[in-house]
């Protein structure tokens, strides 16, 4: 069992995988397309990967404000949780990913990428951040009880 982690942008989908005790997230590939409406290649890569790495469940970014109110890109991401849901018949789990990006971002600063370099995977580091911070929510309920 392992859990994919997704980060939704209007080009790409960054994706990350957790490993199957369900304690790391480790990113995977940066799925690019040419539109934003344009989603059928995409979701057949989607498929491609659960398939691959046996994935049960999905921890979908959710682009809340920083006031918790949802704006068009989170409606996107709600349209885009029920096509994935839809097509693949998983749990498809929405996360808050407020600030994923800038802390993505803070970590490729720390390499010393340079801004195009950057661009190429801050999108499946954000996906790491978002599926890493499920998991560690799971870990931590489950230790609680």
């Amino acid at each position: 069992m392992r859990i994919m982690g997704l980060d939704y942008g209007s080009v790409t989908v960054g994706v990350a995988i957790s490993d199957e005790l369900l304690l790391t997230a480790q990113g995977i590939e940066v799925i690019r397309r040419k539109h934003d409406n344009k989603l059928r290649q995409t979701l057949a890569r989607i498929d491609e990967l659960i398939k691959e790495y046996q994935v049960n469940k999905i921890v979908l970014g959710y682009p809340k404000h920083l006031n918790n109110t949802i704006g068009d890109k989170a409606k996107k991401v709600e349209e885009f949780a029920d096509r994935l849901r839809g097509r693949t018949g998983l749990e498809v789990i929405l996360w808050d990913e407020r600030l994923t990006t800038v802390a993505a971002h803070q970590v490729l600063d720390l390499g010393g990428l340079h801004y195009k370099d950057k661009a190429m995977v801050v999108d499946k580091i954000a996906a790491v951040i978002i599926l890493q911070g499920y998991l560690d929510q799971c870990h931590f309920i489950k230790n609680e009880k």
